[in-house]
């Protein structure tokens, strides 16, 4: 009994030895942040991918695998094209995993808050019998999240800007809640990655918005945390699209 406590106690110590010097080393966790796949715009349904958005995704989970990227965790938004986003990039890697929903990584309702921006400023809208093609539209949402962001768009918005913020630093609080030394793959929208950034650069209301708008579906951004800090190491990655016959697959909505 005393040398199974002695071999008890000596393996314990051990442990709490390499717990020490991987602290001491400033030893990180990391989370790779993905944004879904290509949606439906101009369709009824925006929240569902298109047939390009699955393939996008699949193709990053067999990136992912084939240089040997593996995660213990894998935490999405609600919304449908995070979860079918999150199936085809596990189904690339081959990763049977069960998935942690945080609505915190949901985008902000941008068809309300350009529709109540058209309402604000009409003088912005094209001329009658025109229609507000892709360019135009994203201008305009631009403009939208500018007075957003200041708290000067009006009307019937479903969530202010400051609720915003909140909510993508609660889904940062939950993914460092993650076990020390782990990866975990977080699949999410445009918006709460650009928010993201402004939290963990600490950049302007301006700048959020500009990095918003070039977030690339299924880009991936990687990230190494402990629970005091998040350190970004790389943006909007599509290394999975970089090759001649996936260069199609590069897109913004």
């Amino acid at each position: 009994q005393a040398l199974w406590l002695g071999q008890h106690l000596k393996q314990i110590g051990t442990q709490f030895d390499r717990n020490y010097l991987l602290q001491k080393e400033g030893y990180m966790s990391e989370f790779y942040l993905v944004r879904h796949g290509q949606a439906s715009f101009g369709k009824d349904n925006y929240d569902q991918l298109s047939d390009l958005g699955y393939e996008q995704a699949l193709w990053l989970g067999q990136h992912l695998k084939q240089i040997g990227t593996q995660f213990d965790r894998v935490v999405m938004g609600s919304m449908l094209r995070h979860r079918q986003t999150a199936q085809n990039i596990c189904e690339g890697l081959q990763l049977d995993i069960a998935f942690d929903v945080h609505e915190g990584l949901n985008e902000y309702d941008f068809s309300a808050l350009a529709q109540a921006y058209m309402v604000q400023c009409p003088h912005e809208l094209p001329k009658d019998g025109e229609k507000v093609n892709r360019q135009e539209y994203y201008r305009l949402l631009k403009k939208a999240l500018k007075l957003w962001s200041n708290d000067e768009l009006h009307g019937d918005i479903p969530e202010r800007f400051g609720e915003f913020k909140q909510r993508v630093a609660d889904a940062l609080g939950f993914i460092q809640s993650a076990p020390t030394g782990g990866r975990t793959l977080v699949v999410s929208s445009g918006g709460p990655i650009a928010m993201s950034m402004y939290h963990i650069l600490n950049l302007s209301h301006e700048e959020m918005i500009q990095l918003n708008l070039q977030v690339k579906n299924t880009s991936f951004s990687q990230f190494f945390y402990n629970p005091k800090s998040i350190q970004l190491n790389s943006f909007n990655s599509t290394a999975h699209l970089e090759s001649q016959e996936h260069l199609h697959g590069i897109t913004y909505s």
